[in-house]
């Protein structure tokens, strides 16, 4: 009997060896043969005509040049973009479903407490397309010239700052400049940015932060005023506008960011590989050009550094949203 049972207990854990080396085989070879003929889906979590379903879709056509496999957008908006990530975020890890999306990604938790999906672990990042600068605006009627003045202002009266929705890039950016400065300020979210933008202008609301490509008209047209860029960086369609950092005001840059996203477990070389020829698309001369019309500079990081901004960004939100009462 001792004897049998040795023999069983050999048999067993040879054949879960062999099991576990298919498995691991499996993977392997279905990473190696990745992309197969069949069709990669891109997830965008917002409406088409988006700021990030323009440039998704100017990325994916080269991408599927690059790749060799077709690549169909499908847009899945709602929610603030949280219900396109949750179909993403349920998808089988093979590499043929993805998700396109922005900032707005590692904001939801802040927004959304009850998501049906982990922002930082049911996710990888793959790749980031690029960043777009806000810049802080009033309209150039309103007597303001700086941003000393637009904060002083803010102290002794009520002012009101306008957006494209609630947890969006331009209302993300104008609490964490509000906060930093040390005022308090009436949000006034509109449907897009473009509308808010035109009610700064006309007078109705104080100031906004908005990405710098729709700014750049009416600043030069003289009927908007910028006065900090609320970025890391200066931008490079308003090289002499300073950053919020560069005039004192600790943390109060926002990174707007747009790039791609795959399941958590994805097999890493398919991410890997994703990386690399995204990389390569963003190199094309032809697409730089296309990225600068549309305001978005480069901003290259690796996918263990895409996944640490992100985890990053959702601590930091989480705290702005505490802090501005949200």
């Amino acid at each position: 009997m001792r004897n049998n049972n040795a023999y069983n207990r050999r048999r067993f854990l040879k054949l879960g060896s062999a099991i576990a080396a298919a498995s691991a085989f499996s993977r392997t070879a279905t990473a190696d043969e990745w992309p197969r003929d069949k069709v990669i889906r891109a997830i965008i979590p917002f409406n088409a005509g988006a700021s990030i379903d323009i440039l998704g879709r100017l990325i994916a056509d080269p991408l599927s040049q690059q790749l060799g496999q077709a690549i169909v957008i499908e847009n899945r908006g709602g929610a603030g973009g949280t219900l396109g990530a949750l179909q993403v975020a349920r998808a089988t890890p093979d590499g043929y479903t993805l998700l396109i999306t922005s900032s707005n990604h590692s904001v939801a938790p802040a927004i959304y407490p009850n998501l049906a999906y982990d922002t930082a672990n049911d996710f990888a990042g793959v790749a980031l397309f690029g960043t777009v600068p806000n810049v802080l605006l009033v309209a150039a009627s309103s007597g303001i010239r700086t941003a000393e003045d637009l904060v002083a202002k803010a102290k002794s009266e009520n002012v009101t700052f306008s957006s494209s929705g609630v947890g969006s890039a331009s209302h993300w950016a104008a609490e964490r400049f509000r906060i930093s400065a040390g005022f308090k300020a009436t949000h006034v979210p509109y449907r897009g940015g473009l509308e808010s933008l035109t009610e700064v202008i006309a007078g109705r609301i104080d100031f906004c932060c908005i990405g710098v490509p729709p700014a750049i008209p009416f600043i030069k047209e003289g009927r908007a005023l910028p006065l900090l860029s609320i970025s890391l960086r200066r931008s490079a369609s308003l090289p002499n506008v300073k950053t919020s950092i560069e005039a004192g005001y600790k943390d109060s840059d926002y990174t707007f960011w747009n790039g791609l996203l795959a399941p958590a477990k994805t097999p890493r070389p398919i991410v890997e590989r994703l990386h690399a020829k995204v990389t390569s698309v963003l190199a094309m001369p032809e697409i730089q050009k296309k990225l600068e019309v549309q305001g978005v500079e480069p901003s290259p990081v690796t996918p263990t550094e895409y996944d640490a901004q992100i985890r990053r960004e959702i601590a930091e939100n989480a705290r702005i949203a505490k802090e501005a009462g949200l």
